[in-house]
């Protein structure tokens, strides 16, 4: 229990927050305490009954039970997103919240469009995306059948889905590009030009949430489950750009 305990208390404060609400959401939902009707996204809903929190519990919703796809989707919050925020985004809380809001705010965006009523399996997808593209050299190995770079999980993943339910799964699709957008902004735009200024730079009134967590460390050295293999190279730094 006690190492349990201090696995949690070890996970980044921004993923633990988001596992600890998911499963918290799955939780009543077994339980029959809260409707999943009532927490998918609906602007009706939210426009014409005030019925705002919709627009944060469709994030929290990952299954009205303890599944498969929940456990499914906990493993990759539990890497991918805690790989994020103790790498590239290591002693950058804040920078970590930011994404994570600009990612949500362009999902809720594109959900009316494309009839997502839930974009908790987008925005993990956009973190999976994300972690790829800055790990180019990692290598991954799929059930066994074959290794690939990290940059193409995403893909392979995406493709995995299709075969199995025999048609795309948008949500995913959904987080691939608003990963890309994040990547494009964040990683490429400012180095296109160097006198180019970051797009996306974290307003100071939430950096002053977490002015207590922003310390110069390097980034921790994980290991990925997919892959145990020499070929695996750590989360590259991702240097705070003014």
């Amino acid at each position: 229990m006690a190492s349990l305990e201090q696995w949690i208390k070890d996970i980044p404060v921004i993923t633990r927050t988001y596992m600890i609400g998911a499963i918290l959401t799955t939780t009543a939902c077994a339980l029959e305490l809260i409707d999943a009707y009532a927490l998918y996204f609906s602007l009706p809903m939210i426009i014409k009954k005030y019925q705002f929190w919709r627009i944060f519990t469709n994030f929290f919703f990952f299954g009205s039970k303890f599944s498969y796809d929940f456990l499914f989707h906990m493993f990759f919050l539990a890497r991918y997103s805690r790989a994020l925020e103790e790498g590239s985004f290591r002693g950058r809380t804040a920078d970590f919240f930011w994404m994570i809001l600009f990612a949500s705010v362009c999902l809720l965006v594109m959900a009316p469009f494309l009839h997502l009523r839930f974009l908790s399996g987008s925005l993990t997808f956009m973190m999976v995306y994300l972690w790829g593209r800055r790990n180019p050299f990692s290598r991954l190995n799929f059930l066994g059948l074959f290794t690939f770079n990290a940059p193409y999980l995403p893909w392979v993943l995406l493709s995995f889905s299709l075969l199995l339910q025999q048609e795309i799964n948008w949500s995913d699709v959904c987080g691939i590009f608003v990963g890309h957008l994040y990547y494009f902004l964040e990683d490429v735009y400012p180095l296109m030009i160097p006198s180019r200024k970051r797009l996306l730079k974290t307003p100071a009134f939430i950096e002053s949430l977490f002015h207590t967590e922003e310390i110069d460390q390097p980034p921790i050295v994980m290991a990925d489950p997919l892959a145990p293999q020499d070929e695996l190279q750590a989360d590259e730094l991702h240097p705070h750009r003014d």
